[in-house]
């Protein structure tokens, strides 16, 4: 098994003086995630008893989306008003950004108003560009390379309901999207054993596979990866910027539904996630989706928890 868990190029920020960046899942050590997953759950605890905790009280997190969003949005607007802070939402439509203002004087003049810089978009290159010249942490909440945010709420629901995850087998199924590059990322540092099933010609990264040494298999064979699984994930078929390609995404993605009969290769207390939104009848079946197997909704509720905790971290340390 490949140990080596932080050497890798997209682990950049941890070891550099300047603010925490959270752009990638290897800018967390393996103990630092575990310690997050567990304060995301107290932070739970903490907000279900009632009691004022608001570490973040003065502190402002400026959140640029040029993508739309759902839970991204709403979870990191709560998660600050629950600590205390504020949060500004930015469009490329409504500020300078959408008009041709360099990242980098974005991100300096950004940096100097703000406590923190939460980023939607399309690009993991535009993402570092801008943490290379913010003097305040950024987070990547979704780049079309990764999505680490989602993968906090991830494993901190497995740990939630199954305990420690390391040694258990992962299938993701579909395609090798950004949510499947952070399970590779995650597998890593947790020391799971990923199995991703996807069509031929939608696999992720060769690097970040190589990467990951034998933590990670990679199989055109749904059933083979989803057999003996302690967690089955699996993601749209057609991410948001890539609606022109739906059709042939979805002739090459109908053998990789996740319905009762895949499922059912899977170990009996199996749990299934969905980042959502779902499409059920695509990439997920409403009997799997909605069945008792699923925990698609403790799941989604655990990104309001795991950004708390990921917001403690960075602006309080």
């Amino acid at each position: 098994m490949n140990s080596n868990n932080n050497q890798n190029s997209d682990h950049h920020s941890a070891k550099k003086s300047g603010p925490r960046h959270f752009l990638s899942l290897m800018d967390l050590s393996k103990e630092e995630l575990q310690k997050l997953l567990l304060r995301a759950t107290a932070l739970r605890a903490i907000h279900r008893s009632g009691e004022l905790y608001q570490p973040l009280t003065g502190k402002t997190l400026g959140m640029i989306f040029s993508k739309s969003s759902t839970r991204t949005r709403v979870s990191f607007e709560a998660g600050m008003a629950q600590l205390g802070g504020s949060a500004l939402f930015l469009s490329p439509n409504d500020t300078q950004l959408g008009r041709g203002e360099p990242l980098a004087d974005s991100a300096r003049v950004l940096s100097r108003m703000v406590s923190a810089l939460m980023v939607r978009n399309d690009s993991q290159a535009d993402l570092e560009e801008l943490a290379a010249h913010s003097s305040v942490p950024v987070i990547n909440a979704l780049t079309e390379r990764f999505h680490p945010c989602q993968l906090l709420a991830d494993m901190q629901c497995y740990r939630e309901q199954r305990g420690d995850i390391a040694g258990r087998k992962v299938a993701f199924i579909g395609d090798g999207n950004n949510v499947c590059n952070s399970y590779i990322n995650a597998a890593r540092l947790l020391e799971f054993n990923l199995h991703i099933a996807t069509p031929a010609g939608f696999e992720p990264p060769a690097d970040l596979v190589e990467a990951a040494g034998n933590w990670v298999t990679l199989t055109n064979d749904a059933r083979e990866a989803v057999t003996d699984a302690d967690l089955v994930v699996t993601d749209v078929w057609a991410s948001m910027g890539q609606e022109a390609e739906t059709e042939g995404r979805h002739k090459a993605m109908r053998p990789y539904q996740v319905n009762e009969a895949l499922m059912a290769l899977a170990k009996t207390n199996a749990l299934f996630m969905h980042c959502l939104p779902a499409h059920r009848g695509e990439e997920v079946t409403a009997g799997v989706i909605d069945g008792p197997q699923s925990v698609v909704w403790d799941e989604a509720e655990n990104r309001l928890h795991a950004q708390k905790a990921l917001l403690e971290l960075l602006l309080v340390g």
